[in-house]
């Protein structure tokens, strides 16, 4: 009988050591496959799969569906390329669905605007070193999130020999280790990162991540939503922003600038051209809006005799 249970850790080291894969991804392969195995009573069959299934649909939305069952082809996967197993159960189950299409959340441009203006208004207020440094990584942080359009973890987890102000250059890695070289040319992006390094040198030197907080620690990601928090509730707009909210508004404000949907796909790190183009949806909407309210037809009116 096969034993799933160590089959998994056996799969979930692979993961780690041969595949290189990150510590989020391989957290939620274990519980996808603590979970399956669970369900199905350490069963590995058509039947057992069928039924895991059909539970994701009844307790699951369609977007988690879909990942919980990638996972367990990707385990499944890992047993025939292992000769666990002979015979790939998928070969016979049909489980294509369709996803409900939900749209990127984006901030206006001039929300944004707001958003820097708080923040360099207070770093020219500020009366202490303490508070200067403070506002001044801020700020590196919003222009960075804004300038790259690269997600929470990727800015945290930015190290000091990734970032090249002399070139003007940012290396990221993103998911699957995969790694994307982005250009800032913004002169006001530059300023603001050249003068948090200048203000923290000596520790991201002696830390390693280019961002860091008050213990001379590397920046978390919650730091990061509690900076954005801070700075938005200082403007006069009642919304809450969230980091992934700038990568959102970067792909779909160079998109109205007629970027190229490829070279998008290429700053944001997507493996699919897919995955960049639920953007366009969001061009579309804005199209809808600009031909409804500024077409020219408006202002003609026919009296038909």
């Amino acid at each position: 009988m096969l034993n799933l249970t160590l089959q998994t850790e056996l799969f979930l080291n692979c993961c780690k050591n041969r595949k290189a894969l990150n510590d989020k991804t391989i957290k939620a392969y274990r519980t996808d496959l603590r979970q399956f195995t669970e369900f199905t009573n350490n069963t590995f069959t058509k039947e057992s799969i069928y039924l895991y299934i059909d539970m994701l649909h009844e307790q699951f939305k369609p977007k988690t569906v879909k990942r919980k069952i990638a996972t367990v082809k990707a385990f499944t996967h890992y047993l025939l390329i292992e000769d666990v197993i002979d015979i790939n159960p998928f070969d016979k189950i049909e489980v294509s669905f369709k996803e409900p299409v939900i749209l990127p959340r984006t901030i206006p441009l001039n929300i944004i605007n707001s958003i820097l203006i708080c923040a360099y208004n207070l770093q020219s207020q500020t009366k202490t070193k303490y508070q200067k440094k403070i506002t001044t990584r801020d700020i590196a942080v919003l222009e960075i999130l804004f300038a790259t359009g690269a997600r929470v973890s990727e800015i945290c987890n930015l190290k000091l020999s990734s970032v090249d102000l002399t070139n003007h250059t940012v290396k990221i890695f993103g998911k699957g280790s995969k790694e994307r070289m982005i250009q800032i040319e913004n002169t006001d992006v530059l300023r603001a990162l050249n003068n948090y390094y200048e203000l923290f040198q000596p520790d991201i030197k002696e830390c390693g991540f280019f961002f860091i907080n008050k213990l001379h620690h590397r920046l978390s990601e919650q730091s990061v939503r509690e900076i954005i928090c801070k700075y938005t509730a200082m403007t006069e707009y009642d919304i809450h922003i969230t980091p992934h909210m700038f990568r959102h508004s970067f792909a779909t404000l160079l998109l109205d600038e007629d970027v190229d949907i490829r070279y998008i796909q290429k700053l944001l790190g997507h493996s699919s051209i897919t995955t960049t183009q639920i953007y366009t949806h969001v061009a579309m909407a804005k199209q809808k809006e600009i031909l409804s309210v500024k077409h020219p037809r408006n202002k003609i009116i026919v009296n038909a005799k």
